[in-house]
């Protein structure tokens, strides 16, 4: 036994004399804060065979496949995007607690990443040297029926987490977003909305516990971080104050058999009626039943499509919909009941294929940028149609302008409860998108398109403050540069934006649960300094 330990320790030595001699040599001037981090971690986990599971540097062969495993959004894939100088993939808590304990003892920058999909890459890209803490193999779900809840790892998908649940109970559900490989480490930490949005709210309304490693290294639950702490990181991004390392989220109920319809229109005046129409209706119908708006191209021609997910059968949905919104022009024809689980499948256009596709991790392979806004009066029909044109624009074939109806549970929860704040009064949301191939040239002139878009649609959203979603995070909105003012006066200028008087709140916890700043990215809710305290 004695020779074993020996052989083991003398292999975890030469293990991490080998991953000290790949550091890379860009990070000189800070090489002897990795060379002690790196020896740090290598202790703490104290097995070579797990450091070498863990720690990937820039000269390992999966080093590069480890690193663009989730990037889903190609625009920070290129050549020219900083490269972490290590990537560490915990494969148990502890793992975490290390890492975060090692970082923040020798000053490294980490970055936290689960599924990939923070809309501006700042889970996986920045301009200082960084190690990327990657969650995917923190992935484990446990579904206890008898008390409609799960505990699920943040390194879960949203898409694995339907699966799970599809296959154990056709009548037990989750309010999340639409798209299954979003991570649900930041999908419920930003707030997280999908087609259940109406009925049942957002996910961080339906989150109940959460097990977290803080700024100190110490694994809390709700019971020890104290209420604050918990609000905070349920629509207030947790990557702001911790690494949550799982969620305990409540489940709904849902009929056995929904719903989905579908209606498309080419023709722009008609489409123009119906939008119009949609506006007065979609917030205020039964919050069983949720439509969308979807403008983009279809064979170069532009195309309205309002997808919808009803919380019943076909017969009750044409009887709704024709006493309420007959604009719409809704048929049988147009409509397939299903389950709950099959009709995320269908919302996520994966095509007539069975249910354990949402467990599978696919890679975007259009480069975007997104924009969003939130809408509180009707907006003309002439908005409307200028949309139209846009989308009529060489910049636009593979664009897209989502707008998602609020109302109903989403107008019942006040904006305070959670840091989530655009609640009553929102009819619905806007998202712009735009996706690409190709290099800078092409970049810069489709993020040009959703600028112009974006701009022209300013007196027709919400204002003082504009705001938006911080799951569609938009870097236009300002990111700290340093200079005369004090980080809380700039990240203000765009917190308001996302979480409105919330922000305040945000700050005093962020303050008081990390009030070095060890967590921190390009928008990351900034701590009070002494002297604003003061």
């Amino acid at each position: 036994m004695k020779l074993q330990t020996f052989f083991s320790t003398i292999l975890l030595f030469f293990t991490t004399i080998f991953l000290l001699l790949s550091l890379p040599h860009s990070i000189s001037a800070n090489q002897s804060n990795h060379t002690g981090f790196l020896q740090c971690l290598s202790l703490r986990l104290n097995d070579s065979n797990i450091v070498s599971k863990v720690i990937h540097t820039p000269n390992d062969s999966s080093f590069s496949s480890v690193l663009s495993l989730t990037i889903q959004n190609p625009r920070f894939s290129s050549p020219g995007t900083p490269k972490p100088v290590l990537i560490l993939t915990p494969v148990q808590p502890s793992h975490v607690q290390s890492a975060v304990k090692c970082a923040r003892r020798f000053g490294i920058h980490i970055r936290t990443r689960s599924g990939g999909h923070d809309y501006e890459g700042l889970s996986y890209a920045t301009h200082k040297p960084f190690v990327i803490l990657d969650l995917t193999n923190l992935r484990s779900i446990t579904i206890d029926v008898d008390n409609r809840s799960v505990w699920v790892q943040t390194g879960a998908t949203i898409g694995e987490l339907y699966y799970e649940l599809g296959k154990m109970n056709k009548t037990l559900a989750f309010p999340a977003g639409v798209c299954p490989t979003v991570g649900v480490g930041g999908h419920f930490s930003g707030g997280g909305y999908g087609t259940l949005l109406r009925k049942h709210g957002l996910a961080a309304d339906h989150v109940i516990d959460a097990r977290v490693v803080d700024a100190r290294g110490r694994v809390l639950e709700r019971r020890e971080m104290g209420e604050d702490f918990f609000w905070a990181i349920r629509g207030g991004g947790g990557s702001s104050f911790c690494v949550v390392l799982s969620w305990k989220i409540g489940l709904v109920d849902v009929p056995s058999t929904v719903t989905v319809s579908n209606v498309t229109e080419f023709e722009e005046q008609s489409a123009l009626k119906i939008i119009h129409r949609w506006q007065f209706v979609s917030d205020r119908v039964s919050d069983d039943l949720f439509v969308r708006v979807m403008l983009q191209r279809y064979k170069n021609r532009v195309r309205a499509s309002f997808p919808g997910l009803y919380l019943g059968s076909v017969k009750s949905l044409l009887e709704l919909v024709n006493r309420e919104f007959p604009e719409l022009g809704l048929e049988e024809k147009d409509c397939k009941e299903m389950s709950w689980v099959e009709s995320v499948v269908w919302f996520a256009e994966l095509g007539d294929v069975p249910i354990d596709v949402l467990g599978k991790r696919t890679r975007a392979s259009l480069a975007f940028k997104a924009k969003s806004d939130f809408v509180q009066e009707p907006i003309p029909e002439s908005a409307i149609s200028n949309m139209w044109r846009r989308l009529q624009e060489p910049e636009a074939e593979h664009a897209q302008l989502i707008f998602t109806p609020f109302g109903g549970r989403m107008s019942e929860i006040g904006e305070y409860e959670t840091p989530f704040p655009h609640r009553e009064g929102n009819m619905y949301e806007i998202q712009y998108l735009n996706y690409w191939r190709g290099g800078r040239e092409e970049k810069e002139k489709y993020m040009r398109w959703v600028e112009r878009v974006y701009d022209e649609m300013s007196e027709f959203v919400a204002r003082s403050p504009r705001g938006a979603y911080i799951n569609l995070r938009d870097l236009d909105l300002g990111i700290y540069v340093g200079g005369k003012r004090s980080k809380y006066e700039e990240g203000k200028s765009w917190g308001v934006k996302y979480f409105k008087n919330n922000f305040e709140r945000l700050v005093r916890v962020k303050t008081s649960v990390d009030p070095f700043d060890f967590f921190c990215d390009e928008q990351s809710i900034p701590p009070f300094s002494s002297v604003e305290v003061m």
